[in-house]
């Protein structure tokens, strides 16, 4: 709208809107009405260490409440959601310093079908001690806020929630340092953070993602891997990372490699769940398989900075929800970490000590093309949403994609794009 347009040019956060704002417009489509609590306009947009707090921020700041806003929200967002008040769960969280944020998503009630609600969560934090303490005492007070980050999702009514990636220490491939770094690797069924994840499930009856580290002692190598806990604190599977990066600093080739576990789907009590890591958001055809093996809800843990990405954050995951019929959730650390010693990049400037601002902006997407809007870009969050898996065939049957797909095509054009001899078909 010409409205919002007209106060970001006066506004000194064109770098978030032009990732945020003009992005999120071009992907949205959905025209259904929705509630919001956005608060009224203050004229400022708050800051943290030079980073906007997040785009909601901006237009609550600057956009009055009203039919203008409604409308500028509902272009982004799309969709029916409605926010739920939770009062002990946002008490728990102000207390605990975290942006807490819970929404519905609904579906058409049916007369063949009961209702099948579920909570999930998405959780987002910085690290918590320096990056030259002890590894045992950075893994440790991380352990502290994780956990007490999961006793609001609990008081929330919580049932699946996802941990963002490596969420056991700081995101330290950038650096290319193997000690003390790889002393965080650990079993991904036996190891520390899986003994405290068990405990957590087990208590509130929680299916938790736990995205680590692994050491597979097995095979004698390291992995970026998804650890899956049921609610009785049983270990149900993993999955590791399909994609791995090598642009920027991400030099996670440095310490493990792609996956070989193919695209699993966990069946959970509280639904079929699946991980896309990370990097895999890059991909659709990793976020279609997870589809074509019955997911209903992906989780995508990632760990991104701003300048490399914040454009393509708001759009793949809702992407991947329309496309697959399925919800997405895109995790996303926050913060900015800062190493002991320098490292370059290979882009020939100078050596330097940070990796990049973390975003956080964290958000569930449905299948029907709507989105809850973001966590903070720069405080640790939990997302809370109510989703209704209904909605997933629903869906389905309205855009028929599956039915309108032609995978025996695509399966016989890619077996000739693999073959070393493939000629591609182009009429001159």
């Amino acid at each position: 709208p010409s409205c919002v347009m007209s106060h970001v040019r006066r506004l000194p956060v064109m770098r978030i809107l032009r990732r945020s704002v003009i992005h999120s417009f071009q992907a949205a489509a959905s025209v259904r009405p929705f509630a919001t609590t956005t608060p009224t306009t203050t004229n400022t947009v708050p800051y943290k260490d030079g980073e906007v707090d997040s785009l909601e921020s901006v237009i609550g700041a600057f956009v009055p409440d009203g039919k203008d806003k409604q409308e500028a929200q509902r272009i982004l967002y799309g969709g029916a959601f409605t926010a739920m008040s939770e009062e002990r769960a946002s008490a728990q969280a102000k207390e605990a310093s975290l942006d807490f944020q819970a929404y519905s998503i609904p579906a058409q009630k049916e007369e063949t079908r009961a209702e099948r609600k579920v909570r999930v969560a998405a959780v987002q934090n910085r690290i918590v001690a320096p990056t030259d303490a002890p590894i045992t005492e950075q893994r440790d007070a991380i352990f502290r806020r994780v956990e007490e980050i999961i006793e609001v999702a609990a008081t929330a009514g919580t049932n699946v929630l996802c941990l963002q990636e490596c969420w056991t220490g700081p995101f330290f491939f950038c650096t290319r340092e193997k000690a003390p770094w790889m002393e965080l690797a650990e079993s991904a069924d036996s190891g520390e953070s899986f003994k405290f994840i068990s405990s957590l499930a087990k208590k509130h009856r929680m299916v938790i993602v736990s995205p680590i580290l692994e050491r597979d002692d097995h095979k004698q190598t390291i992995w970026n891997t998804a650890v899956v806990v049921d609610q009785t604190g049983r270990y149900i599977g993993k999955h590791r990372k399909n994609h791995i990066p090598r642009v920027g600093d991400f030099n996670e080739s440095t310490y493990y490699m792609e996956g070989d576990t193919g695209h699993p789907v966990f069946d959970t009590i509280y639904g079929k769940i699946a991980i896309n890591i990370c990097y895999g958001r890059h991909h659709p055809l990793n976020w279609m398989m997870f589809g074509l093996n019955g997911a209903e809800i992906v989780f995508n843990p990632s760990a991104t900075v701003g300048a490399l990405s914040e454009p393509l954050w708001p759009i793949e995951a809702r992407n991947a929800a329309i496309a697959n019929h399925y919800f997405a959730v895109g995790i996303n650390r926050v913060g900015t970490e800062t190493f002991p010693n320098q490292f370059t990049s290979g882009d020939g400037r100078p050596a330097k000590n940070k990796f990049g601002h973390f975003y956080g902006s964290s958000y569930v997407a449905a299948p029907d093309g709507s989105r809850t809007p973001g966590l903070s870009r720069v405080q640790d969050g939990l997302l809370v949403a109510e989703v209704d898996l209904n909605l997933c065939q629903q869906v389905r049957d309205k855009w028929l994609f599956n039915q309108t797909a032609r995978f025996d095509l695509y399966a016989e054009a890619l077996q000739k794009y693999c073959s070393h001899d493939f000629k591609p078909q182009l009429i001159k």
